[in-house]
């Protein structure tokens, strides 16, 4: 089985236009697929055109809602929960952005490195043939930076982009994960979660491999709902975490 988690807040703009092209994408599958909306406390109607738009197309959608809005890594916490019940250590599951900026047909080449034995599917703009469209410089540096900074304090094999939540999971390793980190596996609470799960399930340790990605920030709709200098605070906080269990010889943290 194969689950797309979906985190979103407000974004009612992008989510048909997404469940359409995962439709699409779903087709071309060999296996049952399910889309998990974790809608974080939305106030545009995201859930309900989510759900007109799913029944519509014939998508299996299970959506799990917040009642306000606890940032990013509340959602991905409700969301790897489910999906590690739905999957029982089988499977795979594929998180990525609800924006629209993700591109689901690269969905079929992160399935065929998984059947080479990876545990998580990076994909990546880092990668070669991988780039960004629409993204500004600022936001191109900030980005690069951080996975700069992140492959040099807390390197995972494998890795190019730490910080795009596009990945496949195995079942099984997820299961590890969970297993191993309990409540604390997703602790941030921002957008820095995508970088924590990389490190967290890279010192199980996990297979992790890249396929290119062309990030397409030009369809995204409205502004970026990411605090920049917050975030850059959470990756120094991270950063000097990972490095301290690192030190100490730790495993799951």
């Amino acid at each position: 089985m194969l689950i797309v988690l979906l985190p979103a807040y407000n974004e009612a703009g992008s989510i048909e236009p997404l469940l359409r092209s995962l439709a699409d994408t779903f087709r071309g599958l060999e296996r049952p697929a399910r889309v998990l909306l974790v809608d974080d406390g939305s106030t545009d109607g995201t859930p309900e055109r989510a759900r007109a738009e799913a029944d519509r197309l014939g998508v299996d959608l299970e959506i799990e809602r917040h009642g306000t809005n606890r940032g990013l890594g509340a959602a991905l916490r409700t969301g790897f929960r489910r999906a590690n019940e739905m999957l029982g250590g089988e499977g795979v599951l594929i998180g990525m952005d609800a924006d629209n900026t993700h591109d689901p047909g690269v969905i079929p080449s992160m399935l065929r490195k998984m059947e080479e034995g990876n545990d998580v599917v990076i994909a990546s703009r880092y990668a070669p043939g991988g780039r960004e469209v629409g993204l500004s410089s600022f936001r191109s540096i900030l980005s690069r930076g951080a996975s700069f900074t992140m492959r040099l304090f807390l390197p995972v094999k494998g890795a190019r982009d730490y910080s795009c939540g596009y990945r496949a999971y195995s079942g099984r390793a997820l299961e590890r994960a969970i297993g191993a980190y309990g409540d604390q596996f997703i602790a941030e609470s921002g957008f820095v979660a995508s970088a924590e799960i990389l490190v967290k399930m890279a010192r199980l340790p996990s297979k992790v491999a890249e396929v290119p990605l062309v990030l397409r920030y030009d369809r995204k709709g409205g502004a970026s709902k990411m605090n920049i200098w917050k975030t850059i605070t959470r990756y120094l906080t991270l950063i000097r975490a990972g490095r301290r269990v690192a030190n100490e010889g730790g495993g799951a943290a």
